[in-house]
Protein backbone atom coordinates (compact mmCIF):
# COMPACT_ATOMS: atom_id res chain seq x y z
CA UNK A 1 0.00 0.00 0.00
CA UNK A 2 1.06 3.61 -0.79
CA UNK A 3 0.67 6.99 0.99
CA UNK A 4 -2.22 7.86 0.39
CA UNK A 5 -2.46 12.24 1.28
CA UNK A 6 -5.87 13.78 2.03
CA UNK A 7 -5.73 17.36 2.03
CA UNK A 8 -8.49 19.45 4.19
CA UNK A 9 -8.92 22.73 3.94
CA UNK A 10 -10.44 24.25 7.32
CA UNK A 11 -14.27 24.94 7.55
CA UNK A 12 -15.91 28.02 7.13
CA UNK A 13 -14.61 31.45 8.83
CA UNK A 14 -16.01 35.30 8.43
CA UNK A 15 -13.34 35.47 5.87
CA UNK A 16 -14.33 33.10 3.33
CA UNK A 17 -17.46 34.07 3.52
CA UNK A 18 -17.00 37.53 2.85
CA UNK A 19 -13.30 37.04 1.00
CA UNK A 20 -11.53 39.21 2.97
CA UNK A 21 -7.49 38.27 3.10
CA UNK A 22 -6.78 36.08 6.16
CA UNK A 23 -3.20 34.57 6.44
CA UNK A 24 -2.04 35.54 9.67
CA UNK A 25 -5.59 36.35 10.97
CA UNK A 26 -6.64 33.46 13.29
CA UNK A 27 -10.80 33.97 13.55
CA UNK A 28 -12.54 30.91 14.93
CA UNK A 29 -15.04 28.94 12.92
CA UNK A 30 -18.40 30.06 11.95
CA UNK A 31 -21.22 27.77 13.09
CA UNK A 32 -21.55 26.43 9.50
CA UNK A 33 -17.70 25.77 9.99
CA UNK A 34 -18.36 23.94 12.79
CA UNK A 35 -20.75 21.77 11.19
CA UNK A 36 -18.74 21.52 7.99
CA UNK A 37 -15.98 19.88 10.27
CA UNK A 38 -18.09 17.72 11.85
CA UNK A 39 -19.46 16.17 8.89
CA UNK A 40 -15.96 15.63 7.95
CA UNK A 41 -15.02 13.96 11.13
CA UNK A 42 -18.50 11.68 11.04
CA UNK A 43 -17.53 10.61 7.33
CA UNK A 44 -14.18 9.63 7.60
CA UNK A 45 -13.17 8.50 11.22
CA UNK A 46 -13.37 5.20 10.73
CA UNK A 47 -10.75 5.31 7.79
CA UNK A 48 -7.21 3.71 9.56
CA UNK A 49 -5.27 7.01 10.28
CA UNK A 50 -1.19 7.04 10.61
CA UNK A 51 -1.02 10.68 11.32
CA UNK A 52 -2.90 14.02 11.04
CA UNK A 53 -0.74 16.90 10.31
CA UNK A 54 -2.78 20.18 10.83
CA UNK A 55 -1.29 24.37 11.06
CA UNK A 56 -1.67 25.88 14.36
CA UNK A 57 -3.99 28.05 13.80
CA UNK A 58 -7.80 27.77 15.28
CA UNK A 59 -9.63 27.69 12.29
CA UNK A 60 -7.85 24.60 11.23
CA UNK A 61 -7.38 23.06 14.48
CA UNK A 62 -11.39 23.27 14.87
CA UNK A 63 -11.92 21.67 11.75
CA UNK A 64 -9.24 18.62 12.96
CA UNK A 65 -10.80 18.21 15.96
CA UNK A 66 -14.23 16.41 15.54
CA UNK A 67 -12.10 13.83 13.71
CA UNK A 68 -9.42 13.54 15.90
CA UNK A 69 -11.96 12.81 19.22
CA UNK A 70 -13.56 10.02 16.52
CA UNK A 71 -10.74 8.23 15.84
CA UNK A 72 -8.25 9.09 18.87
CA UNK A 73 -5.60 10.48 16.46
CA UNK A 74 -3.33 13.27 17.73
CA UNK A 75 -2.55 16.57 16.17
CA UNK A 76 0.36 17.17 14.84
CA UNK A 77 1.19 20.78 14.34
CA UNK A 78 3.62 22.34 11.54
CA UNK A 79 4.49 25.89 11.02
CA UNK A 80 4.40 24.84 7.48
CA UNK A 81 1.63 24.53 6.83
CA UNK A 82 0.05 27.88 7.70
CA UNK A 83 -1.42 30.07 5.07
CA UNK A 84 -0.17 32.73 2.34
CA UNK A 85 0.82 35.85 4.93
CA UNK A 86 -0.98 38.33 3.52
CA UNK A 87 1.12 41.30 5.05
CA UNK A 88 -1.18 44.54 4.80
CA UNK A 89 -3.62 43.12 3.32
CA UNK A 90 -4.65 40.97 6.41
CA UNK A 91 -8.52 41.51 7.28
CA UNK A 92 -9.00 43.52 3.99
CA UNK A 93 -11.69 43.23 1.69
CA UNK A 94 -10.37 42.61 -2.18
CA UNK A 95 -11.96 46.04 -3.49
CA UNK A 96 -10.26 47.91 -1.06
CA UNK A 97 -6.47 46.45 -1.59
CA UNK A 98 -7.64 46.93 -5.59
CA UNK A 99 -7.95 50.58 -5.07
CA UNK A 100 -5.09 51.32 -2.69
CA UNK A 101 -2.37 48.69 -3.30
CA UNK A 102 -3.23 48.61 -7.19
CA UNK A 103 0.50 48.65 -8.19
CA UNK A 104 1.34 45.83 -5.56
CA UNK A 105 -2.23 43.91 -6.17
CA UNK A 106 -1.61 43.38 -10.31
CA UNK A 107 1.84 42.15 -9.71
CA UNK A 108 0.74 39.96 -7.46
CA UNK A 109 -2.25 39.20 -10.29
CA UNK A 110 -0.17 38.42 -12.42
CA UNK A 111 2.62 36.34 -11.34
CA UNK A 112 2.12 35.42 -7.84
CA UNK A 113 5.05 33.21 -7.34
CA UNK A 114 7.57 35.64 -6.77
CA UNK A 115 5.29 39.17 -6.41
CA UNK A 116 3.51 39.20 -2.58
CA UNK A 117 1.13 40.82 -1.28
CA UNK A 118 2.51 44.29 0.52
CA UNK A 119 4.62 43.19 3.16
CA UNK A 120 3.49 39.13 2.79
CA UNK A 121 4.76 36.55 1.04
CA UNK A 122 4.99 34.57 -2.39
CA UNK A 123 4.17 31.05 -3.52
CA UNK A 124 7.75 30.52 -3.56
CA UNK A 125 8.22 31.12 0.08
CA UNK A 126 4.69 29.38 0.89
CA UNK A 127 5.93 26.53 -1.44
CA UNK A 128 9.46 26.01 0.68
CA UNK A 129 8.09 25.57 4.21
CA UNK A 130 5.04 23.68 2.70
CA UNK A 131 7.35 21.03 0.66
CA UNK A 132 9.16 20.43 3.76
CA UNK A 133 6.25 18.88 5.39
CA UNK A 134 5.16 16.94 2.49
CA UNK A 135 8.62 15.35 2.80
CA UNK A 136 8.25 14.47 5.92
CA UNK A 137 5.52 12.84 5.77
CA UNK A 138 6.83 10.84 2.47
CA UNK A 139 9.92 10.18 5.26
CA UNK A 140 7.87 9.10 7.76
CA UNK A 141 4.83 7.63 6.39
CA UNK A 142 5.98 5.86 3.45
CA UNK A 143 2.29 3.81 3.49
CA UNK A 144 -1.08 4.21 4.04
CA UNK A 145 -3.30 7.75 4.97
CA UNK A 146 -2.32 10.68 6.17
CA UNK A 147 -4.14 13.54 6.87
CA UNK A 148 -3.15 17.52 6.74
CA UNK A 149 -5.40 20.69 7.97
CA UNK A 150 -4.91 23.77 5.79
CA UNK A 151 -5.69 26.24 4.06
CA UNK A 152 -6.89 27.47 0.71
CA UNK A 153 -3.85 29.20 -0.82
CA UNK A 154 -1.54 26.44 1.25
CA UNK A 155 -3.53 23.21 -0.44
CA UNK A 156 -3.59 24.96 -4.05
CA UNK A 157 0.19 25.60 -3.90
CA UNK A 158 1.26 21.85 -2.17
CA UNK A 159 -0.97 20.40 -5.21
CA UNK A 160 0.74 22.54 -7.98
CA UNK A 161 4.60 20.98 -6.24
CA UNK A 162 2.86 17.69 -6.49
CA UNK A 163 1.20 18.31 -10.10
CA UNK A 164 3.84 19.75 -11.90
CA UNK A 165 1.44 22.68 -12.53
CA UNK A 166 3.17 26.43 -12.68
CA UNK A 167 2.74 27.60 -9.41
CA UNK A 168 2.56 31.11 -10.64
CA UNK A 169 -1.00 29.73 -11.75
CA UNK A 170 -1.85 27.88 -8.52
CA UNK A 171 -4.66 30.93 -8.45
CA UNK A 172 -6.16 30.09 -11.67
CA UNK A 173 -5.76 26.46 -12.29
CA UNK A 174 -7.01 25.07 -8.75
CA UNK A 175 -10.12 25.43 -6.61
CA UNK A 176 -10.86 24.12 -2.91
CA UNK A 177 -13.55 25.80 -1.55
CA UNK A 178 -14.23 25.89 2.60
CA UNK A 179 -13.90 22.41 4.19
CA UNK A 180 -12.92 20.47 0.35
CA UNK A 181 -11.27 17.41 0.69
CA UNK A 182 -8.41 16.84 -2.39
CA UNK A 183 -6.63 13.20 -2.42
CA UNK A 184 -3.19 12.85 -3.51
CA UNK A 185 -1.98 9.22 -4.08
CA UNK A 186 1.75 8.35 -4.32
CA UNK A 187 2.73 5.22 -6.66
CA UNK A 188 5.41 3.90 -9.25
CA UNK A 189 4.76 6.95 -11.14
CA UNK A 190 4.70 9.83 -8.37
CA UNK A 191 1.49 11.34 -7.64
CA UNK A 192 -1.61 11.11 -8.66
CA UNK A 193 -4.58 13.39 -7.74
CA UNK A 194 -7.90 11.26 -7.32
CA UNK A 195 -10.26 13.76 -6.05
CA UNK A 196 -9.99 17.90 -5.94
CA UNK A 197 -12.37 19.99 -3.82
CA UNK A 198 -14.77 17.02 -2.53
CA UNK A 199 -17.84 17.98 0.06
CA UNK A 200 -20.07 15.44 -0.63
CA UNK A 201 -19.83 14.30 2.60
CA UNK A 202 -21.74 17.55 3.84
CA UNK A 203 -25.34 18.31 3.52
CA UNK A 204 -26.72 20.30 0.57
CA UNK A 205 -27.07 23.47 2.64
CA UNK A 206 -23.96 23.51 4.03
CA UNK A 207 -22.22 22.38 -0.15
CA UNK A 208 -24.13 25.25 -1.13
CA UNK A 209 -21.97 27.57 0.60
CA UNK A 210 -18.98 27.80 -1.68
CA UNK A 211 -16.60 29.60 1.03
CA UNK A 212 -13.60 31.64 -1.20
Amino acid sequence: MSLKLYLLRHGETIYSRTGGYCGDLDPELTDNGQKMAAAFGKAYQAIAWNAVFVSPMKRTIATAKPLCEASGMEMQFRDGLRELRYGKWEGLANEFVKENYSEDYLRWLTEPAWNPPTGGETAVQLASRASLVVAEIQEKYPSGNVLVVSHKATIRVILCGLLGIDLGRYRDRIDVPAASLSIVQFGALGPMLKVLGDRSFMDADLRSLAGT
